[in-house]
C-alpha cells in the first residue's frame, strides 16, 4: 500500500495555496471567520489580562507606600517620590502592553464590524477592503496605536489619578508633618538636591502627566469604546 504523505509537497502551489479555496465558497470562509474570531479574542483576552495585571501591581503600590509613609512621622518624604518613578516605569510597561494588545483587538473589530454587524444591518458595512486589510495584518502584523496615544490613554484611565493622589499625598506629609520653623522648601530637598529643584521638579512633571492625559487628538486606536449616549434605545 502507498504512502498518502509520499506525494504531499508543503511547497507546491496547490498546498501553499489550499486555504485559498474557502474565499470562493460563502459557507467555508464564515466558518474560517467564525475560528479566527475566537483565536483573535483570545489573544486580546491574554492581553487585556497582562494590562490588569499591571494596573494592580500599581495600584497595590500607592497603597502601600501611602500606608507606610503615613504611619510614622519619621518616614522620610521621598520615598513618595520614589512611588512616582515607580508608577512611571509601570506605565512605561502598561503603554507598551496596550499597543500590542490593540494589535489582537483591532482584527477583533473589523471582523465584528464586518461580519457579525453586517449580518444582523447588511446595509451598514464599514469597510469594503475589509478582508484585504485583515489579510495583510494576518501577514505583517504592525502596532497601530502611537506611544504618545497608549501612554496618553492609559493615563486618563489609571495613572494621572494614582499620580494625582501621591503627590497630593507628598505636599500634605511636607506640610502637616513639618515643623514651622523648618520651612517646607528645606524639607522638601533631598540629600544635596536643593528643595526648591526637587519642588520644581514634581511640578513639571505633573504638568507633563496633566498634558498627556488631557489630550485631545484624534484616536489612532481602532473601535475604542464611545461615552455616545444610546441608554434610551436600549430600554
Amino acid at each position: 500500500m502507498s504512502d498518502p504523505s509520499a506525494d504531499f509537497d508543503p511547497e507546491s502551489r496547490e498546498e501553499r495555496e489550499v486555504a485559498a479555496e474557502a474565499a470562493g465558497d460563502r459557507s467555508e470562509l464564515l466558518s474560517l471567520m467564525a475560528h479566527t474570531y475566537r483565536g483573535e479574542l483570545g489573544r486580546a483576552a491574554s492581553w487585556r489580562t497582562r494590562i490588569d495585571r499591571t494596573t494592580n501591581w500599581a495600584v497595590v503600590l500607592t497603597a502601600s507606600l501611602l500606608t507606610w509613609t503615613f504611619s510614622n512621622e519619621s518616614r522620610p518624604h521621598y520615598v513618595l517620590l520614589i512611588g512616582l518613578v515607580m508608577l512611571t516605569v509601570f506605565l512605561s510597561i502598561e503603554a507598551r502592553r496596550y499597543r500590542i494588545y490593540d494589535v489582537w483587538r483591532s482584527r477583533v473589530r473589523i471582523l465584528e464590524e464586518n461580519v457579525f454587524a453586517n449580518a444582523l444591518d447588511p446595509e451598514g458595512v464599514e469597510q469594503s477592503n475589509w478582508r484585504g486589510l485583515l489579510s495583510t495584518d494576518l501577514r505583517k502584523p504592525t502596532i497601530k496605536t502611537p506611544a504618545v496615544e497608549a501612554v496618553s490613554r492609559r493615563l486618563r484611565r489609571v495613572y494621572t489619578p494614582l499620580f494625582t493622589v501621591l503627590i497630593a499625598a507628598w505636599i500634605v506629609r511636607l506640610t502637616v508633618f513639618t515643623p514651622p520653623e523648618s520651612g517646607v522648601v528645606a524639607t522638601a530637598s533631598v540629600g544635596a538636591i536643593p528643595g526648591l529643584i526637587i519642588l520644581a521638579g514634581v511640578a513639571c512633571f505633573y504638568i507633563v502627566v496633566l498634558g498627556l492625559s488631557l489630550r485631545t487628538r484624534p484616536r489612532q486606536a481602532k473601535g475604542e469604546l464611545q461615552s455616545t449616549d444610546r441608554s434610551e434605545e436600549w430600554k
